[in-house]
């Protein structure tokens, strides 16, 4: 598939990731050499809705990534927590075989999906290495409850002294009524205070369309949409994911 930006995406979907026969897609721009620069993309709080991430992860992609992106049931009796490690285990694995860098991830998320990035570089004694990601990209995220990856919430770990150790990057529709903009504000704002890289852009658009998307009360989940505020911010979303990733593999380097 071609992307908006003239580049040629290769897709694999279903590939399994877990145990439990989860499955994520995979998306790679074509005939471009690896290592690429890789990202791990959780979605939110919708059980196994990997493909409305779908345009997002062609357009990060398309900017010479290896993006992918797991299902993951926030409604499982441990609220999604061990499908999403075994994802982040099978890309820390599997990623150089696909053409990526599994040694220098960057750790994404949209809605529930983003504390749940940020909660693994709070807490990395979760990993059997105490490994954390080269950067988080949170996306219209909540950091005030507990993340799905450790059970407590991002704020709580930060005033409690915990280091993320990594930038954080944050993207928030200055419109999103589902989750409102000053929860990553407040973040940001504590990461500041406690000295640590953040950076917070505010594109016009809701909490579908920062990944997009709109929503179709019909399907009742998000569906993507050509509607221009929503491309600019998914657009913005890519370039940031492309950016964390190149810092990343240049730090690795």
């Amino acid at each position: 598939m071609t992307s908006d930006a003239g580049t040629t995406v290769e897709t694999e979907r279903g590939l399994v990731y877990g145990p439990d026969g989860k499955r994520l897609d995979l998306y790679r721009p074509a005939g471009v050499a690896g290592p690429l620069p890789t990202v791990l993309l959780w979605h939110g709080i919708g059980p196994d809705e990997r493909d409305v991430l779908a345009p997002l992860a062609r357009t990060a992609a398309a900017r010479g990534l290896l993006v992918l992106v797991p299902d993951w049931r926030s409604d499982a009796a441990d609220g999604g927590r061990s499908q999403l490690l075994a994802s982040l285990a099978y890309t820390r694995k599997d990623a150089a075989g696909l053409g990526g860098d599994g040694e220098s991830v960057v750790l994404a998320g949209w809605s529930a999906g983003a504390g749940a990035a940020l909660g693994m570089a709070l807490r990395p004694e979760l990993s059997e290495d105490g490994w954390r990601p080269a950067a988080v990209v949170g996306i219209a995220g909540r950091y005030d409850l507990p993340a799905r990856t450790t059970g407590t919430a991002p704020l709580a770990d930060l005033a409690e002294g915990r280091d993320p150790a990594v930038p954080v990057h944050l993207v928030h529709g200055a419109r999103d009524p589902i989750v409102p903009p000053r929860h990553s504000r407040d973040l940001a704002d504590a990461l500041r205070s406690a000295g640590r890289p953040v950076t917070l852009q505010e594109p016009d658009t809701d909490h579908a369309g920062v990944i997009m998307t709109a929503y179709d009360p019909a399907a009742d989940r998000c569906v993507p949409t050509d509607a221009g505020p929503a491309v600019a911010a998914g657009r913005l979303v890519a370039a940031v994911l492309a950016a964390a990733g190149g810092a990343a593999r240049a730090g690795h380097s």
